[in-house]
């Protein structure tokens, strides 16, 4: 017995004639090339147009559950909040396409054109996606992303973000996450030892300035490596610590604020996003 297709449906209810129309077109060829209004119609009435043309096409709210759309031009469509869970999007073009706070749950996106599309909320838990693939879309705040799909400078851009929003933590964990990415960028080192130390985690600053200057003496970057370790004593000397606490001029509390300026242009350097 033949499966039935998956119900598609929009927000409202369709005219007759369009749904006469939509019966007509489903039982065409899938092999043909659709574009514009027919295209839109027969992916809704049957949920199935590869390759369709279906660029700036308005989907808000689209139920597109287990839609076949592979190799379908998409770009600079409006899927916000589409419900796309199982969809099949392979080597689809969704460069400039919104999918904000869209579902995308289990969706096959491999060989899709990503670049500059919009994911910001969307759901993309245990979707398929190559390596890379998020390189130059808007993924942040998106849920469900696994980190091994993000490269060493997603990463480590993410925790730069989180430091620019004031979210210590989350920049920590991030950085954390491109280190074990590439161990041997120190910059990364660097930027997780301040958001350490704007938290308190001197120590562990400490340690993480410390292995830096190793990784900056390797490079045969030897001031750099000797302004790290100044910073890291800095840190784990109580009578510094005290004096840093009760200085004017800091942006933050505590020895943090005159490690930031020990460190001064290092500092601004490992929390400005990286080239990808």
């Amino acid at each position: 017995m033949r499966r039935p297709g998956p119900r598609l449906t929009l927000m409202g209810r369709p005219s007759r004639g369009a749904l006469r129309l939509a019966v007509a077109l489903a039982l065409l060829p899938m092999e043909a090339a659709w574009a514009g209004p027919e295209a839109l119609v027969r992916l809704l009435a049957s949920g199935r147009c590869r390759g369709c043309h279906l660029s700036d096409a308005d989907l808000v709210l689209a139920n597109l559950r287990d839609a076949d759309l592979r190799g379908a031009q998409l770009q600079r469509a409006n899927l916000s909040q589409a419900q796309l869970d199982g969809a099949n999007l392979g080597g689809a073009n969704l460069q400039f396409t919104s999918l904000v706070a869209a579902s995308l749950r289990g969706a096959d996106l491999r060989g899709a054109l990503l670049a500059g599309s919009d994911l910001r909320q969307a759901d993309l838990t245990g979707a398929l996606l190559d390596q890379n693939a998020l390189a130059n879309a808007h993924w942040q705040q998106a849920k469900g992303i696994a980190k091994a799909q993000l490269s060493y400078g997603q990463l480590h851009n993410a925790g730069v973000q989180a430091h620019q929003a004031g979210e210590a933590p989350a920049a920590e964990s991030w950085f954390s996450d491109a280190i074990r990415r590439q161990p041997e960028a120190a910059v990364s080192w660097v930027a997780r030892g301040i958001s350490r130390g704007q938290q308190g985690k001197d120590d562990l600053a400490a340690n993480d300035f410390r292995y830096a200057a190793t990784l900056y003496d390797h490079q045969g970057e030897a001031p750099i490596a000797k302004q790290l370790r100044d910073a890291a004593n800095r840190l784990t000397q109580p009578a510094a610590k005290e004096a840093s606490a009760n200085g004017m001029g800091s942006q933050f509390l505590g020895a943090a604020g005159a490690v930031l300026q020990l460190l001064g242009p290092l500092a601004v350097k490992a929390l400005l996003p990286i080239g990808l």
